[in-house]
């Protein structure tokens, strides 16, 4: 459902990136096949999360992705991407920016995105680099995140879904 996957809330912080899955042609060289996913993460001890592949990191396919799953209220950190400036003259939501050309935490405002960061560290982690192309790795998403909001309690969460699909009592 929608409201499984919106995070943020009033006053949450979300931290909101893009980063390219992909693979080396004939494993060397430079990186030529892809996807670009943008995902966002709450602060919090959920740590809820979304990631989405994406054709592009333009300003209109942000806007509606973050008005998709992100919950008007929330605080968005941001890096300095032009595709969030948008985000400045929003009455949904503050943004706040973190220059990454000059530090990962901005010394003065405390702004950083380095929970994002490292999520992106452990979905590159999870996934082959084999499997970086455009055909299955929604699916290898979907299972990151799944296993990331039933951390701890897989074994419940399988028979909670298997009996919205009636197989169990």
């Amino acid at each position: 459902s929608e409201e499984f996957t919106k995070i943020g809330g009033e006053d949450i912080i979300v931290e909101i990136d893009e980063s390219k899955l992909s693979k080396r042609k004939y494993n060397r060289g430079h990186r030529v096949e892809g996807v670009w996913v943008v995902g966002g993460v709450e602060r919090t001890l959920e740590r809820r999360i979304f990631m989405i592949e994406v054709e592009n990191r333009s300003s209109a396919v942000l806007e509606s992705i973050i008005e998709t799953y992100v919950h008007p209220g929330s605080i968005i950190h941001t890096d300095c991407w032009k595709g969030y400036d948008y985000l400045d003259d929003s009455d949904d939501y503050q943004h706040r920016t973190v220059n990454h050309s000059q530090n990962f935490k901005d010394p003065v405002t405390g702004v950083h995105t380095n929970t994002m960061e490292g999520t992106w560290a452990a979905v590159k982690a999870s996934i082959s680099k084999r499997y970086r192309c455009k055909e299955g790795l929604g699916d290898k998403i979907m299972a990151f995140i799944w296993r990331r909001q039933n951390e701890g309690n897989q074994w419940n969460a399988i028979l909670e879904a298997l009996k919205d699909y009636n197989f169990i009592e």
